[in-house]
């Protein structure tokens, strides 16, 4: 009769399963993938770390040298820098908390 449950009653309702552990939701998981859990197989050879290390170098570098003293939109640097969203947001954590940059409102940033 609480008005607070009702969304849990519509739940139960609908067949919800009640889940406690990570063991309930692989076994309610485990029939419709059909069958167990596995790694998967990879058959590419995952890119070497001077690769990466060298697209981190660069991403860093573009994004130094697109910031300045005015406030630039987080978005528009990743736009013009053309590089996926999480590297730039990254370097741009790594210059705030080594103290080279800083957030301004509106999502923005520039050198500190």
């Amino acid at each position: 009769m609480d008005p607070r449950a009702r969304g849990a009653n519509r739940l139960i309702k609908e067949g919800a399963t009640l889940t406690e552990s990570a063991e309930d939701i692989l076994s309610v998981l485990a029939p419709m993938l059909g069958g167990g859990f596995r790694e998967p197989e990879t058959s590419a050879p995952s890119p070497s770390s001077d690769g990466l290390d060298a697209e981190a170098d660069r991403i860093r570098a573009a994004v130094e040298e697109a910031l300045g003293p005015a406030p630039v939109e987080i978005d528009e640097l990743i736009r013009q820098i053309r590089a996926p969203a999480a590297a730039v947001l990254t370097v741009i954590l790594e210059l705030e908390l080594a103290g080279r940059c800083i957030r301004q409102p509106g999502n923005r940033v520039c050198w500190k």
